[in-house]
């Protein structure tokens, strides 16, 4: 049985084991245990309510009951950009027209923004490469859509999620090679580290504050605007899936794009309902579908995926099921199908 949690304080060591899992590249989950334990105490009283808005972060692990190891992890941040800027880039046009001499030219350009404060954003997303089997990856991404269904208040009207953008073999960005290395003489990776924990401050510092002219980038950086990394298309086709789109928001180190939606208007958070539990035994065979589950506990929130029908006002569930959830036959809990295809 896998179970999405709140994070605790004696989740650390499960933490640090999945961070050496993650290896480089992941700079919200490093192998650090100061970062980790402010990460898990930040936490704790967001769920505890104990933060305002601006300062709660919301962070989720995937536990294996069975041996009690951490498989996964996911957060929601509830408002970015409150405390210190939020940056991207927007891409958007300028137009050149002079009457007189005949001449109307049209150029792409990159803004720098920070549009999308006060905005909620899917982030810290992490499954350990020997639990990515049985549908794990879309119970530990898809569950925040049910938390966000069932605490809408606690949230921005809008979530975003940033995507990473492409880079070679080697790691090297072109677009961060371009412009980038010209403003900040240090290498991609130690740019993208120093962001991911939270030192942003030498971004509004350096980087130019006019619109940058794409037309004068080098080919190879121009075509990667908005381009996802390979590794990170199965999660953008995901997130597409579910009612996020590309609106011409990118990353200011790698161009990758920042897909966006209306939370009310997310497939799983809008189709979501509130069903009662029932103990079944045995458990009905026939028209089961691939369904999200979870309680409607804030701190102790609780997400499980199992096959049951989808029809009625209630949904069957096993005695195991009922403890993972840590609710009672006739709770209400809260439900919505794995994907949209199920859902059909």
């Amino acid at each position: 049985m896998m179970i999405i949690r709140p994070v605790r304080r004696d989740d650390l060591d499960g933490l640090m084991n999945l961070a050496r899992s993650a290896g480089v590249g992941l700079t919200s989950l490093p192998v650090n245990e100061e970062r980790l334990t402010q990460k898990i105490s930040r936490s704790e009283l967001s769920f505890a309510g104990e933060l305002d808005r601006a300062d709660r972060g919301y962070v989720f692990v995937l536990e294996d009951a069975d041996n009690g190891a951490i498989a996964g992890i996911c957060a929601i941040e509830a408002a970015v950009g409150m405390r210190e800027p939020w940056y991207n880039y927007r891409v958007g046009t300028i137009v050149h027209a002079s009457e007189e001499l005949g001449v109307y030219s049209r150029h792409d350009t990159l803004f720098l923004s920070n549009d999308h404060t006060g905005f909620s954003e899917l982030c810290t997303l992490f499954l350990h490469p020997d639990y990515r089997v049985n549908r794990n990856g879309g119970l530990l991404s898809k569950s925040r859509f049910l938390f966000l269904a069932q605490f809408a208040p606690l949230f921005g009207k809008i979530v975003v999620a940033e995507m990473r953008g492409y880079s070679d073999e080697k790691g090297n960005s072109p677009f961060w090679e371009a412009l980038g290395r010209h403003f900040f003489s240090i290498d991609f990776a130690e740019a993208d580290y120093l962001t991911g924990i939270g030192q942003k401050a030498f971004v509004a510092e350096l980087m130019p504050k006019h619109p940058v002219y794409i037309d004068f980038l080098p080919a190879e950086a121009q075509a990667v605007i908005g381009q996802t990394h390979p590794n990170t298309k199965p999660a953008v086709a995901m997130l597409q899936s579910e009612g996020f789109r590309y609106e011409g928001y990118v990353d200011i180190f790698d161009a990758g794009p920042t897909v966006q939606a209306y939370t009310s208007e997310i497939r799983a958070v809008k189709e979501s309902r509130m069903v009662v539990a029932r103990l079944v035994d045995p458990l009905p065979t026939e028209g089961r579908v691939a369904q999200l589950v979870s309680n409607t506990s804030l701190d102790g929130f609780r997400t499980i995926l199992l096959d049951a029908p989808l029809d009625g006002e209630s949904i069957a569930l096993s005695r195991e099921q009922l403890a993972a959830l840590n609710v009672q036959d006739g709770d209400f809990v809260r439900a919505v199908a794995l994907s949209p295809k199920e859902q059909a």
